[in-house]
């Protein structure tokens, strides 16, 4: 009965979790400034209003929050592997 709320409520708190972590790194990334910072800084507006536009759409198609929730995490999880990666 529970399952399916349980499984929203821990992808949720997870993402949160995962995007805390790509904030800090991208955080870093900012306030190291050059070029590189500049690239990420319009990365990042573009990329929010793209995944806000795809969720919306998801939305109004029928998916369901869970898909929209696992859409975000599998976003934030290919940033935080750039972020990780480059940072090295």
């Amino acid at each position: 009965m529970f399952g399916p709320c349980w499984k929203l409520g821990v992808d949720t708190t997870l993402l949160a979790f995962e995007a805390q972590a790509v904030i800090g790194l991208r955080m870093a990334k900012l306030a190291a400034g050059g070029t590189a910072a500049q690239a990420e800084a319009e990365r990042m507006v573009s990329e929010k209003v793209f995944a806000a536009g795809e969720a919306a759409m998801q939305l109004a198609t029928g998916a369901s929050t869970g898909a929209v929730v696992a859409g975000y995490r599998r976003k934030v999880r290919a940033n935080h592997r750039r972020l990780s990666h480059r940072s090295r």
